[in-house]
């Protein structure tokens, strides 16, 4: 059974259990999916100052603190327990691509030749973590949402505006992978 779940899954059986996330924390009590709500959450049980954003009452939230916690441990005892000691598999064409940016260790699951200590203070890391984390999470807070609770929840409730969320995420994605990352390799 241990060898089952460490080989690699099919994208589709993560698609479809994800997706009936949804319904069920609909029926369980009308509760919606996301994860940088929780953010928000433990900010405002942490730190209750007088900021108006964080005055609400997060306990009734409190699940999605419990959901988050269980995503971190999931991930925590699979990475312990259920690595794949293969390497990742990459495409040819997509090793080419890479190569030219000097990608070439697929032996985890980020290329360590970008997501490395030693480059946490570097201007690659500085692009990488300082300026890529701050466009996310001001993505995130513009956006009124990650990328799981618009583009999973948003859209399963016919949401436009989650649409249009999921539509410039995929957009700033493209742009990203496409023209500012070889942008980014070629200034390094």
């Amino acid at each position: 059974m241990l060898e089952l779940l460490k080989s690699p899954w099919h994208w589709s059986v993560a698609g479809v259990m994800i997706g009936l996330t949804v319904p069920i924390l609909l029926i369980l009590g009308n509760k919606k999916f996301g994860i940088s709500s929780s953010l928000r959450h433990v900010c405002a049980a942490c730190l209750p100052a007088n900021i108006s954003f964080f005055k609400y009452d997060w306990k009734k939230e409190s699940w999605n603190l419990f959901f988050v916690v269980g995503v971190f441990l999931g991930g925590f005892l699979a990475h312990l327990f259920l690595q794949n000691p293969q390497d990742m598999q990459v495409t040819e064409s997509t090793k080419a691509v890479l190569a030219s940016y000097g990608i070439t260790d697929y032996s985890q699951l980020m290329p360590t030749e970008i997501f490395a200590w030693k480059n946490l203070f570097t201007l690659k890391g500085f692009i990488f973590f300082v300026l890529g984390g701050f466009m996310v999470g001001f993505g995130t807070r513009y956006a009124g949402g990650c990328t799981s609770g618009h583009s999973i929840m948003g859209l399963a409730n016919l949401q436009l505006p989650s649409l249009i969320a999921t539509i410039s995420f995929m957009v700033g994605g493209f742009i990203s992978a496409n023209v500012l990352l070889p942008l980014i390799f070629k200034l390094l």
